[in-house]
């Protein structure tokens, strides 16, 4: 049977849009826990009854396989080589969810071609009543596939710790995709935070000086705290509000997985339910594509 015509067996609350959320979750410097948010945020909303597919972004050192402990027989490599559809790539995970991996050690696949965005795009649009959630994992950095994976989100959710490099280089993320991109509103969340107290001081440092230097909003939507359970969760291969559902930072995962659900779309960043795969598909037909464009000082 079509991955597709599984997904349709799922339930699905009336009140859940009729286009799905497409949130890009990033970072500026590796090591901040981005995919693990991505995993237990995944489980958590799946719990609360979404359908929600994991892409993983990371072209070339993909790993949210590897978090969940699957062996995927397909890959996003096949996918963009015209081998595969996505519905014969989707890989079940945990809870409910469903992942789109990506290969690993595929150095090719780091700089994405214009073909095989539209084809990846063209793919994904497909599954667009078939999800509530899309989460994508980017790579980290500034590379044009981070950037070109966060312009087609709706939202994009920027991941840091509080140790001074990471905020260094998440606010030069922020610069990249503003002035290169145009985005405007970004979504803060601090990992491994030892208390909420360092965590919203961090955030107001780094919205004041975004606000001042780039013109962007940025808002506070919470912290992880730092937690050794998720380290032993990983350890196992399982996601921590799976293998730990009482552990401070897994009451934080469905706490926040609560907030992305209640929020109203019409809230959204970009003020958008649209999906948005159509409008960036239309972008490169027109040959527009901001990532050629230079960074300005």
């Amino acid at each position: 049977m079509d991955q597709v015509n599984k997904v349709r067996g799922w339930g699905h609350s009336s009140s859940s849009p009729a286009q799905p959320r497409v949130m890009a979750v990033t970072s500026g410097k590796g090591g901040v826990g981005k995919t693990n948010v991505v995993a237990n945020l995944a489980i958590a909303l799946s719990r609360l009854g979404q359908r929600v597919l994991i892409l993983d972004a990371d072209l070339g050192l993909g790993n949210i396989d590897v978090l969940f402990g699957i062996i995927p027989p397909y890959t996003l490599e096949h996918v963009l080589r015209g081998q595969k559809s996505v519905s014969e790539v989707m890989t079940r995970g945990p809870e409910g969810i469903w992942i789109l991996p990506t290969s690993s050690g595929m150095e090719d696949l780091t700089q994405l071609t214009s073909e095989q965005k539209l084809i990846l795009l063209s793919e994904l649009d497909r599954l667009e009543q078939e999800i509530d959630v899309f989460l994508i994992d980017t790579a980290t950095g500034i590379s044009s596939n981070v950037t070109y994976f966060n312009t087609v989100a709706q939202e994009i959710v920027v991941v840091t710790t509080p140790e001074p490099t990471s905020l260094t280089d998440a606010y030069a993320l922020m610069k990249v995709l503003s002035r290169q991109h145009g985005e405007k509103r970004f979504n803060l969340l601090v990992n491994m935070a030892n208390n909420e107290q360092e965590a919203t001081d961090l955030f107001r440092k780094l919205s004041r000086v975004a606000d001042q230097f780039l013109g962007v909003a940025v808002e506070y939507i919470g912290s992880i705290p730092h937690d050794a359970y998720l380290p032993m969760a990983v350890c196992q291969q399982k996601a921590v509000v799976e293998r730990y559902p009482n552990a401070r930072s897994s009451l934080r995962f469905r706490e926040l997985a609560r907030e992305v659900i209640q929020r109203p779309v019409s809230e959204l960043p970009k003020g958008n339910v649209q999906f948005l795969w159509k409008t960036v598909v239309s972008r490169n037909a027109e040959g527009t594509s901001c990532v050629e464009k230079r960074l300005e000082d």
